[in-house]
This record gives C-alpha cells, structure tokens and sequence, in this order.
C-alpha cells in the first residue's frame, strides 16, 4: 500500500489524503480553486486533478456545481475519489489522458480550470511527480484544449509559472484574459501567475494588482488568509464579460 498523509486545506473544511512522496497539491491548488468564478447549477472541468484538492476546494466554496476532474494516473483518481467521499463533496474523478477525452467529456463547461505541468529542464526521477511537474514542452497545448472545452461566456482559469506567462498568452486569443500575480512578499518578484480568460469577451489583456502572499515576517497577509484559510473567493475583476 502507497503511504499517504492527511492534510487539511481552507483551515480544516477540506481533508485530503495525499500520496507521502511524488506530487503533493498545496497553495497553487487553492489559490487556482479561488479564482474560478463558478456558480450554482454550473458545470466545471479541471485538467489534471490529481488527488482532487482544486476541485473539492471548489467544491466547498461553491455548493451545487457539476465538477468534473481528469487525471491519467489511476492510483491518483482512486484517492481523489476517496478524498470527495470522506468529505461528502460532490465531484466526479475520471482516468483519462486529457489529450484523449472519453467521448462524455468531449462537450463545453461553463468553467475549466486547471495547475498544468509547467516545469522544463531535467524531470526528477520519481515518474508521477515528472509527469505532474514537467510538461515536455507542451503548456501551450494544456491552454489552448482547456480553452476549447469553455462554453461561450465561460471561463478558462490555469495557474503557471510566471515566467512562463508568455507561452500561456500564446495559446489563447488576444482579448478577454486577465492576468494576476501571486507576489511572496511586496516588492517581490511574482513566481507564480493566474491567467483567465472569458471566452468571447472584447477587453483588452489586463494586468490586475494582484496579491502579495507573505508579510516581511513570513506570515500569510490577511488578504492571502482569507483566501486560504477562509475560503474566500479570489475574484479576477478584469475578467468580466
């Protein structure tokens, strides 16, 4: 049996077995749940779910959603599963590479959200934490099927690396994305970005202020706690139609 650990997200309203070692979901997973602007009755696809924590973190904050995750490594959809039980949230965890839908998944949601690979270089040697991690040259491929599985109106949402942004952008049409940065301290540069885009809107790109993560002390800023503790809503405001 695979050692797991028990860790708890949105201070404990979450609980999620995670896999002791390969790829672990932790702030990116959360920050990416936050910023999905899903409503009730709403349906939503995350990409590469692994053991479900974006998903049933959505899940929490949003009651009444039709969330869909896919994940190609079977042990992983069999935790998430689990991981959705235990916490008695309502999401569905399919086996399928994202490349290769199954039929059912070939159709439009209103919200696809996902925390692609988006490391290059040399992959580490533990295959589940490569293939989460690395992305063989293929982030603008992630992009641009999350952005043909978005309904018109809807929303595309993916967590990467900053400096990276570019390869994101490039897959994605020149209006309606909004781009925020997760800064760690003020006056910091970003490591990480949350590009949205709403599909068929007209406005231009926009650069939002984004959110400083960190105090000069180390501690989360309220405006970050509120959002990881709390569970409150990471709202893109440029993203609007």
């Amino acid at each position: 049996m695979i050692a797991t650990t028990d860790d708890r997200f949105l201070n404990g309203r979450v609980k999620i077995a995670q896999f002791e070692r390969g790829f672990r979901s932790g702030l990116d997973a959360v920050m990416l749940a936050a910023a999905v602007p899903a409503r009730t009755n709403e349906t939503c696809l995350e990409l590469g779910c692994g053991a479900g924590v974006a998903s049933l973190c959505l899940a929490a904050r949003v009651g009444g959603t039709a969330i869909t995750g896919v994940e190609v490594d079977s042990a992983l959809v069999e935790l998430a599963q689990t991981n959705a039980k235990a916490n008695g949230l309502d999401a569905t965890f399919i086996e399928a590479d994202v490349f290769d839908l199954p039929a059912a998944l070939k159709k439009d949601f209103d919200h696809v959200f996902l925390n692609p690979p988006f490391h290059d270089g040399d992959a580490p040697p533990d295959a589940g934490r490569a293939r989460a991690l690395h992305d063989g040259g293929r982030l603008a491929d992630w992009i641009a099927l999350a952005a043909k599985r978005t309904i018109s109106g809807g929303t595309t949402s993916a967590i990467t690396r900053a400096d990276r942004l570019g390869e994101v952008l490039g897959a994605l049409p020149q209006t309606g994305i909004s781009v925020f940065a997760l800064w760690p301290k003020a006056n910091v540069a970003a490591k990480r970005v949350i590009v949205q885009w709403r599909k068929g809107a007209k406005h231009p790109l926009a650069l939002l202020p984004g959110l400083v993560l960190h105090e000069t002390d180390g501690h989360y800023t309220k405006a970050a706690d509120a959002i990881l503790r709390d569970g409150a809503a990471l709202e893109l405001h440029g993203s609007a139609a």
